[in-house]
């Protein structure tokens, strides 16, 4: 693999231990995966803050956890910044800032993510703990390069900005942001982002409901490491339409890039989008895909026992504010079931902005639990938990079924519309 001067540098160590061991795996990983150059990060996405994975390490000491869990490392070298040029962020985080009392995490937990943050924040990540940094100031732009680990983040920035990035793992990210440079390989490579297979949308898909489940219903019938290039019947959607969509395509296809064509900007026509190629596949989404989908997701919904609801969960990926406006609308002057638990979560900055618009106020008051930074996916549910309902089939996949929620079943799991999961938090039963 070519390594330009600058390169060399960093792998030489004239920049520090800490750059020239993440120097060394992003070598390592470009020579593996055959790239044949390096290309430089701009923007980081970071899987910040001490997550339950790092116990492994059987250390407090922050230096030694990040030589060892991120740059992959038994030598141990001191974070001291990432590397210059590059803005970095973090991802979900452990805890939750605004309400640490609802993320059920021990004092030693608490002091252990403390000092992470903290360590990140003065080697130069930005604070953000959200899996929707896209929507909170994290742009790239077309032709930029970024890492990140958040799949859903990954295909939002891809095919609606037209950045360049692939689905890296934690260390693969963490190394990228400290050393400043990535293996140009997958995303990275303008060729490789050529349309695979044409998928024909005839469902017209409307509500985040039906984005939901076109994502989800895609995932199993996309050829292994495909680029879909999307045509049909799905008309304008928005940012908010995509987030959603985007979460249960990665989720459940792993799809890194696709086409919308007339909205993906390296896709103002079927052509373009396959880069002049031709002979490629063409499948076809229907109505009975979409409800297949739905059976899959909620296996008891629809038998008209109204069963009780302990836990409602909204929020994966995090909120806009504008879905939390919506959320207000439908809560005011009502009260959630005193036997259900209720979670709405969202970012740090469209918190503040619910509290500035009296948004968050009503739907405290109403008895639901405004939370950020973190997900049930890395928190766990509340104790006793033997029902759940939600609305997103990403959030469906990710059910800790073995974790904290003692009695819950794969019967006891009901996906539905975010109306629905509303209903079922004031009812305390699902609706149907």
């Amino acid at each position: 693999m070519y390594l330009s001067d600058s390169d060399q540098r960093i792998l030489d160590g004239r920049l520090g231990k800490t750059a020239q061991k993440a120097m060394e795996l992003m070598v390592r990983y470009g020579e593996i995966i055959g790239a044949e150059e390096l290309c430089s990060v701009t923007w980081a996405d970071l899987f910040c803050g001490h997550h339950d994975y790092l116990e492994v390490a059987s250390t407090s000491d922050f230096d030694e956890i990040f030589s060892r869990m991120a740059l992959c490392s038994n030598e141990t070298s001191k974070l001291e910044q990432m590397a210059p040029g590059c803005i970095c962020y973090s991802g979900v985080e452990p805890d939750c800032t605004e309400v640490p009392d609802k993320m059920f995490m021990t004092p030693d937990q608490k002091e252990k993510n403390r000092v992470s943050l903290e360590r990140f924040a003065r080697a130069g990540v930005i604070l953000s703990g959200n899996c929707i940094p896209y929507l909170t100031g994290f742009v790239p732009v077309m032709g930029e390069h970024f890492v990140s680990c958040e799949s859903s983040a990954v295909l939002f920035m891809n095919a609606m900005w037209g950045a360049q990035g692939n689905g890296d793992g934690i260390e693969a990210s963490f190394c990228a942001a400290v050393c400043g440079r990535t293996p140009k390989s997958g995303m990275h490579v303008k060729e490789n982002r050529a349309g695979t297979v044409e998928i024909r949308i005839t469902t017209a898909p409307r509500t985040l409901e039906d984005w939901d489940l076109l994502g989800y219903a895609l995932g199993g019938k996309l050829p292994p490491h495909s680029i879909p290039v999307f045509t049909g019947q799905f008309g304008r959607p928005n940012a908010i339409l995509l987030k959603t969509f985007f979460a249960s395509l990665a989720c459940s296809s792993g799809t890194e890039m696709c086409h919308l064509v007339g909205l993906t900007p390296e896709a103002p026509d079927l052509m373009t989008a396959f880069q002049g190629k031709q002979g490629y596949d063409t499948l076809t989404l229907t109505l009975d895909d979409m409800e297949d989908a739905r059976a899959r997701l909620c296996r008891s919904c629809g038998s008209g026992q109204k069963p009780r609801i302990d836990y409602v969960t909204i929020g994966c990926p995090h909120l806009h504010i504008e879905e939390l406006r919506q959320i207000a609308l439908y809560f005011e002057g009502k009260t959630v079931h005193k036997d259900t638990w209720v979670d709405i979560w969202t970012t740090g900055p469209f918190l503040y902005m619910a509290q500035r618009s009296g948004i968050a106020s009503v739907i405290e008051k109403a008895g639901a639990h405004l939370v950020t930074g973190g997900c049930p996916s890395n928190r766990g549910y509340p104790k006793g938990v033997a029902s759940v309902a939600l609305d997103s089939s990403k959030q469906r996949q990710d059910v800790p079924v073995s974790m904290d929620a003692s009695g819950l079943s794969e019967e006891n799991i009901f996906y539905g519309s975010r109306q629905d999961c509303l209903k079922a938090a004031v009812n305390g039963y699902w609706p149907y």
